[in-house]
């Protein structure tokens, strides 16, 4: 499965009060009119994220770009930059100890 899919799959079911928008695809080769649904939601970068509240105004903009975006609900989001967090953060190093060479070899005797 693509990383595109996996992300397009956390599309919200339940109805929320605010949105998270994240544009996922490029804007070069698409119309113009998305382009400037886009620019008007404020995406002009791709892996940008904006928040807007849920109207019908923007639900309609994203109705008109859905393949280009990812609208995520706040406890969805927050859940996916705790997951990227936890993923980055610094792990425990790995600790191998080698016995001296001089040891094995008495050892074998």
């Amino acid at each position: 499965m693509s990383g595109f899919r996996a992300f397009k799959a956390q599309v919200p079911v339940e109805w929320s009060q605010s949105l998270y928008i994240t544009l996922v695809r490029g804007l070069p080769g698409t119309r113009k009119l998305h382009r400037r649904t886009l620019e008007a939601m404020g995406l002009r970068r791709c892996h940008r994220t904006v928040l807007h509240s849920n109207t019908s105004s923007i639900r309609g903009m994203i109705n008109q770009v859905k393949r280009m975006v990812v609208v995520e609900t706040e406890e969805m989001y927050n859940a996916r930059k705790e997951a990227e967090a936890k993923h980055k953060a610094l792990r425990p190093p790995l600790v191998v100890s080698h016995s001296s060479p001089a040891a094995d070899s008495s050892s074998m005797s």
